[in-house]
């Protein structure tokens, strides 16, 4: 048929570039035995190249569709609409004409045609671009076919494909379409059956969803559909609606809605006993497509026929265990506010960090606490841990413990692994051991930096792979995590005696303000003394504000006041320069090779403070922490055995001041050593680049560290590994990693299971009392924060580097988050009231609205 046009029957997965998407897994479906597709053609994405040639104006108008911002809707519906038209009205040459409607003819005049758009970058593994080009239905003759194709080719550019390409930067020119003609069915039944339950992720579980006529009306949500939920071989579910209307196929062509008959509308569109047969047939599609589909089917004469089948993008990945038992897994990104995707070098490097062996899904980590919660000796205290710092996993993980037979039946004094944490911690409240700690800390690093320099090759790659022993041991120093322990244990202490004892909520909060020696609170503060030196040169804050280019530092002298900034913003540099966005991702830009990412939060401190404003913010937080304690302390003492309770009062205040600040150092000095690490590696990189092995430094960043390793070893690098790996990190991006996975690859998730809220109030974890009210700043890229004095930070997920912002706002709230993660210590050192854990927040609230923080309850209010 030449190749404008190829049968189906000709047709498989790798043919994309020639039949687009819907075409290729069409073409792979009807090579499955069992499985039947209806025949039909592909007309090929040569024959849209070469109409498109014919339209010579076409050219300019994609150059300005690919300018237009994706946002600019009106502009998006004019040029989107006039390409429609050009290639619309573009003439067909007559060889391409003749090879698409020769191939209808061959079956008569009078067939019936479904003509379906299948674009190049649609239905793949990695984005799905379902819905977005066209479908036309019971299309009669050669004629009408080719008339139809024209308008699936013009459907390339609907608007909501435009918009979609523009946001994810596909070029316009990269996505071709070609277009799929099959047989007409006119089935009984027909609706979609997904190979995993696409609410839960869980794939051990088939949904199916089916109505009369055809499934067109159900994917266009025309019609209600019955619903089932098959597992082990039966229907654990099913609802079966009333279906009063159904589309049908009209004699003359096209499709009409009609009325279901009465007596058929509380019938099901599908027996129990067909429901199995066809979640069968899709169990062998997704083993042979490797992957959970989402699939399109039609029932005629009691015959299933797929007429699509694509991946389900939206699931998370499942961890590969190596076995067949069940698994139980917490995300590690929630407990280090960083639940972005993270790049092989990234994630193998916090492997060598851990002690603790995690498993990798989707670009990010989990630990399997399989047997933790299988044995009663340490799910308890494990549990409890949980509970305290994420009630949202918490009350997922119980979920599956009282699952029947879901985790393995260990005996009751069998040995369940150690939960860190649950043991009480026995050191003494001795601020001269926090000082001592930080200095063998900062002493480690200093030393690193010394003895790394000059090491190259895989000398170097040798020397980092023996540090990471000295990494774990500053890291995991048995004083260090006593201390850590200590201040959460005397927090907890705290809080519930005070509330036992005074009715006082979080007291714990305001006692710990301006605690010494926490690094990312001092590290906020300081940003505010880096302002007050830039402040009083109005031409150094001109220059600032128009920055774009990374060496500003360089050209700050010739300005009046510009070498005392440079110095103040280097000295900051010095000292905190290691930190980033996501920073246990080593392969993340540091503020130390990116400096403009501190530009707008230094501006911002300039023109919203006055000097001083960073030493008067700690100092306040002093005097309030001192006063409430003095208050807490004369009204414990008005209580029966008053002197008691004051006293061992007195001596926890005195031991969390002690010990909480340090919470934030270890993280401060393992992101230390990524920073030296990978200032090393960069050079090792560019070294490889120069001797033609890699196409740029961060190639690096998608191998492990035992692949770079290797790289240098062999000077020789996988390309085809190196692209695979860019593209699943782009498809990971996609992704929400759920809190809580299961190796059936259920996201299970948690509630809070409260009834004490206000109506509409959306509920969190509270952990920095206080309420304020405010105007919402959603925020999701730190660098584009816009923050003004009063206002509520809205975010999904902070971590140290945030912490500049705090100085501004007036509240937080987030969507990740516990009680000793680094957004909640750094908002109490503060005195900003908090809520984190509030899921959805970025969604239910909109930016500029006004809301109610209260961090005291730990609810979140949106007012009128």
């Amino acid at each position: 048929m030449g190749s404008y046009v190829l049968d189906l029957q000709e047709v498989d997965r790798a043919q994309v570039a020639a039949v687009g998407g819907k075409g290729a897994h069409l073409g792979e479906l009807s090579r499955i035995e069992g499985i039947r597709v209806p025949a039909g053609f592909c007309v090929t994405t040569d024959a849209f190249r070469e109409v498109v040639r014919g339209a010579p104006s076409i050219d300019d108008r994609l150059d300005r569709l690919s300018r237009l911002d994706p946002d600019d809707r009106e502009a998006i519906r004019t040029g989107s609409a006039e390409v429609r038209r050009i290639i619309e009205a573009a003439a067909v040459p007559d060889d391409v004409a003749a090879a698409i409607t020769g191939a209808p003819a061959r079956f008569g005049e009078r067939t019936a045609w479904a003509v379906r758009s299948s674009a190049t970058a649609e239905d793949l593994p990695a984005a799905s671009f379902a819905g977005q080009q066209d479908t036309y239905l019971n299309v009669v003759g050669p004629a009408e076919v080719l008339r139809h194709v024209s308008r699936c080719w013009a459907s390339l550019f609907t608007e909501r494909a435009v918009t979609y390409r523009l946001r994810n930067g596909v070029d316009h020119r990269a996505v071709h379409m070609a277009v799929v003609v099959q047989r007409m069915v006119f089935p009984d039944a027909a609706g979609v059956l997904f190979t995993a339950d696409p609410v839960t992720s869980n794939r051990e579980v088939a949904s199916v969803e089916a109505t009369f006529g055809l499934g067109e009306a159900l994917v266009s949500g025309l019609v209600n559909a019955d619903s089932y939920r098959v597992r082990d071989g039966g229907v654990v579910a099913r609802a079966v609606v009333a279906k009063e209307r159904a589309v049908h196929a009209s004699p003359g062509g096209g499709t009409r809605e009609r009325e279901v008959e009465p007596a058929r509308r509380e019938q099901p569109a599908l027996t129990d006993e067909q429901v199995l047969r066809l979640v069968r047939l899709g169990r062998r599609v997704e083993a042979h497509l490797g992957r959970p589909q989402d699939i399109e089917w039609c029932l005629v004469d009691d015959d299933f026929l797929f007429v699509q089948s694509r991946p389900i993008t939206t699931l998370f990945p499942v961890p590969e265990a190596g076995d067949r038992e069940n698994h139980v897994y917490v995300s590690v990104g929630h407990q280090q506010m960083m639940t972005d995707p993270m790049k092989p070098l990234g994630l193998s490097v916090w492997q060598l960090t851990t002690p603790q062996p995690m498993a990798e899904a989707g670009g990010r980590l989990f630990v399997d606490v399989t047997r933790v919660l299988a044995s009663a000796t340490s799910r308890a205290g494990f549990l409890e841990l949980v509970g305290r710092s994420d009630p949202l996993m918490w009350d997922a993980l119980r979920t599956v413990v009282d699952r029947e037979g879901f985790l393995p039946a260990l005996p009751d004094d069998a040995p369940g692994k150690p939960v860190p944490g649950v043991a009480p911690a026995t050191i003494e409240t001795d601020p001269a051991l926090v000082t001592e700690l930080i200095g063998i800390g900062e002493a480690s690093v200093a030393a690193l930096a010394r003895d790394i320099r000059g090491r190259s090759g895989v000398e170097l790659l040798d020397f980092i792979l023996a540090d990471f022993q000295e990494l774990r041991r500053v890291l995991f120093d048995p004083r260090s995590h006593q201390v850590i322990m200590a201040a959460m244990q005397t927090t907890w202490w705290l809080n519930e005696r005070l509330r036992d004892w005074l009715g006082e909520k979080n007291a714990a909060d305001t006692l710990t303000r301006s605690a010494p020696h926490n690094v990312t609170s001092e590290m906020g503060l300081a940003l505010l003394d880096v302002a007050d030196v830039i402040r009083p040169h109005p031409e150094v804050v001109a220059f600032l504000r128009d920055v774009e280019d990374e060496g500003f530092l360089d050209e700050l002298p010739r300005l009046a006041g510009g070498r005392e900034a440079r110095d103040a913003i280097r000295a900051y540099l010095d000292r905190y320069g290691m930190r980033c966005v996501g920073e246990i991702d080593i392969t993340r830009p540091r503020w130390g090779e990116r400096p403009t990412a501190l530009l707008p939060v230094i501006l911002a401190n300039v023109g919203n403070f006055e000097h001083g404003a960073g030493a008067r913010r700690f100092e306040q937080g002093r005097q309030e922490a001192r006063q409430e304690e003095r208050e807490l302390l004369e009204r414990l003492r008005t209580l029966p055995d008053g002197a008691r309770k004051a006293e061992e009062t007195k001596e926890k205040i005195d031991r969390v001041r002690t010990f909480i600040g340090y919470r934030e150092y270890p993280k401060y000095f393992m992101v230390s050593r990524y920073s030296v690490y990978k200032r090393a590696l960069l050079e090792e990189a560019g070294r490889l680049v120069r001797a033609g092995v890699l196409g740029e430094p961060e190639d690096v960043f998608h191998l492990t560290f035992g692949e770079f390793h290797e790289v240098v070893r062999a000077n020789r690098v996988d390309d085809e590994l190196l692209r695979r790996r860019k593209e699943e990190f782009r498809s990971y991006a996609a992704l929400t990693p759920p809190r809580v996975l299961t190796s059936e690859g259920e996201a299970v998730t948690g509630a809070y299971r409260r009834d004490d809220l206000p109506a509409g109030a959306l509920v969190g974890l509270p952990v920095s009392v206080g309420t304020v009210e405010g105007r919402a700043r959603v925020v999701l890229d730190v660098e584009r924060a816009d923050l003004e004095p009063g206002d509520i930070l809205v975010t999904a997920h902070t971590d140290p580097s945030w912490s500049p912002l705090f100085v501004a706002a007036a509240g937080l709230v987030t969507e990740v988050g516990g009680l000793m993660t680094h957004g909640a210590v750094v908002a109490r050192e503060y005195g900003l009231p908090a809520v984190v854990g509030v899921e959805g927040a970025t969604r239910s609230i909109r930016d500029g609205q006004r809301i109610r923080v209260n961090g005291t309850d730990g609810y979140v209010e949106i007012l009128p």
